[in-house]
């Protein structure tokens, strides 16, 4: 049997040859023509649907692996598929079939007074480490994105859906081969050692970009060890405020939306803020779905006084770090805030610039909201729970990032290209 020495010297072999194999890839990949891209997305979603029942019982496998490990019930919804969520994978493939090509896009090109022409053309990244956690449809939407804006990617999923992964990645495969690309050019890590993580985020000479989708673990592990640039998030702290200029009914729809929807997601609402003077009007109807629905409401001194008048039980106070926590949880943090002003601090206090939503018929209030608050997404009497690629019109996302350079946001297309400057010339040279 090798020792710790020989097997961290062989996953270190395999890592730089899915590195080399995927920069190969990638050059291949920068020339290929839209119409090759779209016959492999088309393909790869064809032989999802016809392989259906295998991704299922593979599926199967991981999520029985993962009740045996007492894993909670949001752990599994992430991670289970069903007929339809393999139908919603493949359809996201074709959707990003049907979306712009970006890659060779020129933009901004104008005369200068020496007579040059000088612009801009969109072009890949090149590699993209991409290492998530759960869910598997991120092994198809990942791929998708990647190949349509002319990247390889390296994938690797998390331990717990490997088989799920695996025979997603298969399809990926044939797609690529229907249309003779290559096919490193999406790769699947096909071990569960975590050392996989620490060499491909050191991988700096094949890998251009890490994204990580994940817990805030993972997310704070990729950023501190990572030699190459991260597109990251670490938290979801997302925020609702219903201002004292609120429709009652859209507030108690949206807060209800953004809560109840999903609780596992990134953009799911978790702490809830409300102006005081439409409080005692909002908060008793909106309390009532949540204590419904099993949610578990902490609340500060005045929201709780007024759902205890309301008749509503199970309230716990509310701490500060309570209002810094992602719950991913049936969980919802509540507070009463003077106005509009509060709000802002609260959510600059509190938030982790991933979404912030304003429930108002105020446009100066949501005028300022949409200025003020340093989020990747702000939205305007819409839930939260709209903060994603393909609700945006990209197709499918990669990831949302917080970041402020490059990308921000859900990731889509565009995201994972960069700009190079061109220049169009007859023979000029520079004589000053």
């Amino acid at each position: 049997m090798p020792n710790d020495l020989d097997v961290s010297a062989d996953l270190r072999a395999m890592m730089h040859a899915m590195g080399e194999a995927a920069r190969a890839a990638s050059r291949a990949l920068a020339r290929a023509s839209t119409a090759a891209k779209n016959r492999a997305l088309q393909s790869a979603a064809d032989a999802l649907v016809q392989r259906a029942r295998g991704l299922l019982a593979a599926n199967a496998e991981d999520v029985k692996a993962a009740r045996a490990e007492g894993r909670d019930d949001a752990f599994i919804d992430r991670l289970k598929l069903t007929e339809k969520a393999i139908d919603a994978m493949a359809e996201g493939l074709r959707d990003v079939a049907r979306l712009p090509d970006p890659v060779g896009a020129v933009s901004d090109l104008a005369y200068r007074p020496s007579g040059i022409q000088v612009g801009r053309m969109r072009v890949p990244l090149g590699v993209i480490g991409i290492i998530y956690e759960s869910r598997p449809n991120v092994t198809a939407d990942a791929g998708a994105l990647c190949l349509k804006s002319g990247n390889a990617c390296i994938l690797r999923g998390g331990s717990e859906s490997l088989q799920s992964n695996q025979a997603i990645a298969a399809c990926l495969a044939i797609g690529l081969k229907d249309a003779g690309l290559p096919e490193a050019s999406i790769q699947l890590v096909a071990t569960a050692e975590r050392a996989a993580v620490g060499e491909l985020v050191a991988m700096e000479r094949y890998v251009d970009a890490i994204v990580p989708r994940g817990g805030k673990s993972l997310i704070e592990r990729v950023a501190r060890e990572a030699k190459v640039p991260v597109i990251k998030h670490l938290d979801g702290i997302c925020h609702v405020y219903i201002d004292d200029r609120a429709d009652l009914a859209k507030a108690v729809a949206i807060a209800d939306n953004a809560k109840t929807q999903r609780y596992g997601t990134c953009n799911t609402m978790e702490c809830l803020l409300v102006a005081h003077s439409i409080a005692a009007k909002a908060l008793p109807k909106i309390g009532r779905i949540y204590a419904k629905k099993g949610v578990e409401m902490r609340c500060d001194a005045e929201a709780k006084g007024i759902l205890e008048k309301a008749g509503i039980e199970g309230l716990k106070d509310a701490t500060p770090e309570d209002y810094a926590t992602e719950y991913l949880a049936p969980i919802v943090s509540i507070a009463v805030v003077a106005g509009l002003d509060a709000a802002l601090e609260h959510i600059a206090r509190y938030g982790s610039q991933h979404t912030d939503a304003i429930v108002t018929e105020d446009v100066s209030h949501a005028q300022r909201f949409l200025r003020e608050v340093d989020s990747s997404s702000v939205m305007v009497n819409a839930s939260t729970r709209f903060a994603d690629g393909f609700e945006y019109g990209l197709g499918a996302e990669i990831g949302i990032s917080t970041n402020k350079l490059h990308a921000r946001g859900p990731v889509g297309l565009e995201g994972l290209t960069s700009q190079k400057w061109i220049v169009l010339g007859d023979g000029q040279v520079r004589t000053t």
